[in-house]
């Protein structure tokens, strides 16, 4: 199917493909499964315990995946099914906190099956079907911007996550042209599941320091999924798409202005202090260290210079501020010195 072709049939890009969703019983695995199937998939769900219900249209698969025979017996299943496999979304992972200094070798073990060996096995044995076949097949990994962006008590799940983009693609090298192996860096999802772990506002202090003003849903991952292994991006593989919303502002600007709103964060200006020339980064620092503190309320304790007024500007003249240091020598126990010079 041509791209352009691909286009015009969008809503039934995907009939007659049979897709197998891990961890697709409930979350953002349950939306994608259910917007591969809104899409005209045939839609195969593993996990370790059936649901009580699925919604019309996905098959349930018992699996652990972390176990590398029942990951194949889970791709063998849905292909003895239904004759065929041509998307596997690799969804199934996550960790509850954990102190990097006192967590047990187990959790830790489980931690980087779940996120980053079960993946792998599962696309394993998806890639030994998909070869098989004429069209082959696309892969889509689901992973965090923990991976990027750890936090704590998260250093085992931020570890295997950083490992999943890395072998993505890795994968994607090694088995193009026929089998597209691509990555979704997904960033706070509201689930009804994850919502106490946002806070006891619902996730709404969250929400508030993301570029785009809300956390994502399982419907946006979803959507990247759906486009990754559809034609459209039949030429598109080793890709790392993110649904973040932008990102989350970082901390030292929300600190430097308080009351900052997120979207307001392009069109809002530097903080700004009495006497300060905000082409100086030396000075800069010294501000944002009094503007920190003030924000936590103690006084600062910057022993900065006080910055000095520069020149009238011009428009055809050039401030540049040059730092030089006094080389130490090893025998010397006096303290290296540098000083500032202005060149206009």
């Amino acid at each position: 199917m041509t791209t352009q072709s691909a286009v015009v049939n969008q809503v039934d890009l995907f009939t007659g493909r049979v897709a197998l969703v891990t961890g697709g019983t409930r979350g953002i695995g349950l939306g994608i499964a259910r917007a591969f199937a809104a899409a005209g998939a045939i839609v195969v769900v593993c996990g370790r315990n059936e649901p009580l219900s699925l919604p019309e249209g996905l098959s349930f698969v018992a699996a652990d995946v972390r176990d590398p025979e029942q990951a194949r017996l889970a791709v063998d299943a849905a292909v003895d099914r239904y004759g065929r496999l041509d998307v596997l979304v690799n969804n199934a992972g996550g960790a509850p906190s954990a102190d990097a200094a006192t967590v047990s070798p187990r959790f830790v073990q489980k931690v980087v099956e779940l996120n980053l060996l079960a993946p792998f096995y599962v696309a394993q044995a998806a890639n030994a079907r998909m070869q098989q076949q004429e069209s082959g097949g696309a892969i889509v990994n689901i992973g965090s911007v923990a991976a990027r962006q750890a936090e704590p008590r998260s250093a085992a799940y931020s570890a295997a996550k950083a490992g999943l983009l890395q072998l993505t693609r890795a994968l994607a090298l090694e088995w193009a042209p026929k089998v597209r192996v691509n990555h979704v860096t997904a960033g706070p999802v509201l689930t009804p599941a994850a919502a106490e772990y946002y806070g006891q506002d619902g996730g709404a202090s969250v929400a508030a320091t993301i570029a785009m003003g809300r956390m994502a849903e399982p419907s946006d991952v979803a959507a990247a999924c759906l486009f990754l292994a559809s034609p459209l991006a039949g030429y598109v593989t080793g890709a790392d798409l993110a649904v973040h919303g932008g990102g989350e502002v970082p901390a030292r600007y929300l600190a430097a202005n308080p009351g900052a709103v997120p979207g307001e964060a392009g069109r809002a200006g530097p903080a700004s202090l009495p006497g300060l020339n905000q082409g100086d980064p030396l000075t800069s620092q010294a501000a944002a260290s009094r503007t920190t503190a003030a924000v936590r309320g103690r006084p600062s304790t910057s022993r900065r210079a006080a910055p000095w007024t520069s020149p009238p500007a011009s428009p055809t003249r050039v401030t540049r501020t040059r730092i030089a240091c006094s080389p130490r020598r090893e025998d010397s126990a006096q303290p290296t010195r540098c000083w500032r010079s202005r060149t206009w």
